[in-house]
């Protein structure tokens, strides 16, 4: 039996004459420009509405209190219920809009796509990405700008509901990091029991935990600092306290008078991390932090010699007051704690 050479074209060009799908019909967007239309702008309605549950959900976030006397609704967090419902309804009038505009306005003629087996060759990629290129020109969004740019409007909005929840994470720090309660003519006391300290009160090679005076004052009969305030100033403005022969000081230009009589101050804080820090060796001067073994030199101006530190620590000037007790001349002159990109041009005080 012969075999027509048309039909084994026609067969190795189209293997599956008729796949069984039902004939096209037409939808009525596709016969009534009236009801193209009013579809265009149902779906832009839908994107414009998730752009306003949007704002919604960002008025809310503002408007509703939390916390321990937050506002209600039937009984929940009016904040939590706002926030949920806004993001909610937004994500859903973008889902039913793409629906709607897939469903009346894309292009609904049936393809049949063939499998092939290995990677596709450079024709069928070719092929590929004029298949997708007409696909974007039969979606019409490059015909109709209403759609387009209501659901750019959309897809943008939602970006704020990422970025919105972030204030959240806390309240930004301003100028915190670059000064702490220390201030001129403010005593250096023990950290324990606030007693002020005297030159003569300290030995060679004695190390004293210290902070402000002013965590042991009361104003109106009341703490001037206390509870979580309290703990975070501590944590800023802890320093130590070390004595050692003048002769083995090295001071840097400047502070040549930041000390009494062999008696210097640095902060508590190590520059990595911020861990606390009092593990002193008498004999090299030499200050470690337990967290990471970073080692600072307060003979020599608190320089790191060794460990991951990058920074010095910072020191904090002395004098004596009328009555010879060690007092700050200033806060410190450059921010505390660990680094930060911005330390380099930050100076807290003179």
């Amino acid at each position: 039996m012969s075999i027509d050479k048309r039909e084994v074209s026609a067969i190795e060009a189209d293997p599956i004459a008729d796949p069984g799908l039902p004939a096209h019909q037409p939808r009525p967007t596709d016969t009534d420009e009236y009801l193209e239309k009013r579809a265009e702008r149902q779906v832009a309605t839908l994107f414009g509405l998730s752009t306003l549950f949007v704002i919604l959900f960002c008025v809310s976030y503002f408007v509703f209190k939390i916390g321990d006397d937050p506002t209600e609704i039937l009984g929940f967090g009016a904040s939590n219920v706002a926030l949920g419902g806004c993001l909610g309804l937004a994500l859903l009038c973008i889902g039913v809009g793409m629906i709607q505009w897939a469903r009346k306005l894309m292009s609904d003629h049936e393809i049949v796509e063939f499998r092939h087996p290995g990677s596709s060759s450079d024709e069928d990629r070719t092929e590929t990405v004029a298949i997708l290129q007409t696909g974007l020109e039969e979606s019409g969004i490059g015909r109709r700008p209403l759609i387009r740019n209501s659901l750019l409007g959309a897809m943008g909005a939602l970006g704020i509901v990422a970025i919105l929840p972030l204030r959240d994470l806390g309240p930004l720090p301003g100028d915190k990091l670059n000064h702490t309660v220390w201030k001129k003519g403010m005593r250096v006391v023990q950290d324990v029991g606030g007693n002020p300290i005297k030159p003569a009160d300290m030995e060679i090679g004695q190390l004293v935990n210290g902070e402000p005076a002013v965590f042991f004052e009361e104003k109106d009969g009341e703490p001037i600092y206390d509870g979580v305030a309290l703990q975070v100033q501590k944590a800023k403005a802890a320093v130590v306290i070390v004595k050692m022969q003048p002769d083995d000081i090295t001071p840097w230009p400047g502070r040549e008078n930041w000390g009494v009589d062999g008696i210097l101050c640095y902060s508590k804080i190590c520059t990595h991390v911020g861990c606390p820090i009092s593990l002193w060796e008498q004999q090299t001067h030499h200050l470690l932090c337990p967290c990471h073994q970073s080692t600072f030199d307060l003979a020599d101006n608190g320089k790191v010699i060794f460990g991951p530190a990058a920074r010095h620590l910072p020191q904090l000037p002395l004098a004596l007051d009328d009555e010879g007790y060690l007092i700050a001349t200033s806060d410190f002159t450059e921010a505390v704690g660990p680094s930060f990109w911005e330390r380099d041009t930050i100076k807290t005080g003179e």
